[in-house]
């Protein structure tokens, strides 16, 4: 997934006042321990006494495996956006064809495996799920309502979370939002989305 996609939200996240980077990592080609190598790559190049992670779909899946993998200690809060935290049904479906399985690449069981998602107390993670069915998700098979288009909202949530929300937002349409933005900003100043 190229860098490009977290364009919008980087911006916005520097005009409330954040340092903000986005990380490109190959979805296709690389492993699970590649990416948390590149993520705690780029987390060491920076020079901030604080570092926060937003994560969308599967890069959210990347972010809670490196806060259970040896973190950097000046990472505190996350944000995950669309992150299938409980499995996807789209992606164990998809990936029941040939083209289903060359599409995901060695990203495959990254997809279909729920996330251990026990944590250090320490951190605090937040998730932002859609609820506006837009995405390929429906193309490859039948998602429980809601969904954003390719995640379901069961498939957002976790127990140690700290906190939860849905907007009625697409799948990809998380990337591109203002009211995401300014619910992640608030999450990384206290802990919690706005109300």
């Amino acid at each position: 997934m190229n860098g490009w996609v977290m364009s919008y939200l980087t911006l916005a996240l520097r005009g409330e006042g954040f340092a903000a980077h986005a990380l490109t990592y190959r979805t296709m080609r690389d492993t699970l321990g590649d990416h948390l190598g590149r993520l705690a790559g780029r987390i060491a190049e920076l020079a901030a006494p604080r570092v926060h992670l937003i994560g969308h779909s599967l890069g959210g899946l990347i972010v809670l495996r490196y806060l259970q993998h040896k973190p950097d200690d000046r990472v505190r809060r996350a944000v995950l956006l669309g992150t299938p935290v409980a499995g996807c049904r789209a992606a164990t479906d998809l990936a029941r064809s040939a083209a289903g399985r060359l599409l995901l690449g060695k990203s495959l069981e990254i997809w279909r495996e729920p996330v251990d998602v026990s944590l250090d107390p320490r951190f605090e993670v937040g998730a932002i799920a859609g609820v506006r069915p837009f995405g390929i998700g429906g193309l490859v098979t039948h998602l429980q309502e809601p969904n954003d288009g390719v995640v379901c909202l069961d498939e957002t949530r976790f127990q140690g979370m700290r906190d939860h929300l849905s907007l009625p937002l697409g799948h990809t349409v998380l990337l591109v939002s203002r009211r995401v933005a300014r619910h992640c900003a608030a999450f990384f100043k206290t802990g919690a989305f706005l109300r």
